[in-house]
């Protein structure tokens, strides 16, 4: 029997199964069955003395209960100890109540992994004011690794000029300038006006900078676009030669990233944290490398 075993949900086999073949490990599906009142019934298959459950939570309701239940099922298959194997970890933005009477998502998804698992691991979870995943999930390794260099690398050499990276607003800049340093090219950083879930404006003061020049905007999180949208406009009446983008999770639907395409980005690169047509970026060799440096194998 090997140390470690990968398991995982049936939307994640792709992306489990690189996971598993950089590890040099078995990989095997949790199967679920849903009942017609909409509850599931979860069964894990035979395991190592550490099991590593993959699974993005992206969609993360249905997806976190049954989650749960596969972390008892592969402890009642004798599983010593089960880690959670997160690319993209859910519920992360919100680490304190704006108005009375709002849950802070975060504190709470933390302390129930932390309940449920014996450690975290996931790729630049959206924190702001929180400086460490540790503060998130409490009194087990809670391990965030970085996806800069592979974003870095992913960048179109062949832009001529040498292209300018581009954040959409002061929380993107932590990301830019990683991103930037592994490049080796320089980077500006817009601001933004939000209004709504969807009325966002950015403007960007360095316009000197950008004109006549490709631009590469950069983001951990896409969600509906938006700003990505509003923050090419801005590169683009400054006079950017051409607007692409690079982000860690994508979590945009077909209908958003042909918005996006409208809105004057030629092109949107994305890790694979998260399945779908923008995720080229493949972060297994990242993964396993933590997994690895942690001992969980």
């Amino acid at each position: 029997m090997t140390a470690a075993a990968v398991h995982f949900f049936a939307e994640a086999k792709t992306e489990a199964n690189r996971l598993a073949a950089a590890l040099g490990t078995t990989c095997a599906p949790v199967a679920v069955h849903h009942f017609p009142d909409g509850e599931s019934l979860v069964r894990a298959g035979e395991t190592a003395p550490t099991a590593l459950l993959y699974r993005s939570l992206d969609n993360p309701d249905a997806k976190l209960v049954e989650l749960l239940l596969a972390a008892a099922a592969l402890r009642d298959r004798g599983a010593q100890r089960v880690m959670l194997v997160a690319p993209y970890l859910c519920y992360m933005r919100q680490d304190t109540a704006f108005r009375p009477g709002e849950a802070v998502s975060q504190r709470v998804i933390g302390r129930l992994l932390a309940d449920a698992f014996d450690g975290v691991l996931t790729v630049d979870p959206h924190l702001h004011r929180t400086h460490a995943l540790g503060e998130v999930i409490p009194g087990i390794p809670a391990i965030a690794v970085s996806a800069a260099p592979l974003l870095a690398a992913a960048i179109d050499r062949g832009l001529h000029p040498a292209p300018i990276l581009a954040g959409p607003d002061s929380e993107s800049r932590q990301w830019v300038g990683e991103v930037a340093r592994f490049a080796g090219l320089p980077f500006v950083i817009g601001s933004k006006q939000r209004r709504g879930d969807r009325d966002v404006s950015v403007t960007f003061a360095h316009t000197r900078e950008i004109a006549g020049k490709p631009v590469v905007l950069v983001d951990d999180l896409v969600s509906s676009g938006r700003t990505l949208i509003a923050a090419a406009g801005a590169l683009i009446a400054a006079g950017a030669a051409r607007v692409e983008a690079l982000a860690v999770h994508c979590l945009a639907s077909e209908e958003d990233l042909a918005a996006m395409r409208a809105g004057g980005i030629s092109r949107l690169h994305a890790t694979d944290t998260v399945a779908g047509p923008t995720s080229e970026i493949c972060v297994a060799p990242l993964l396993a490398g933590a997994i690895k440096n942690e001992g969980w194998t």
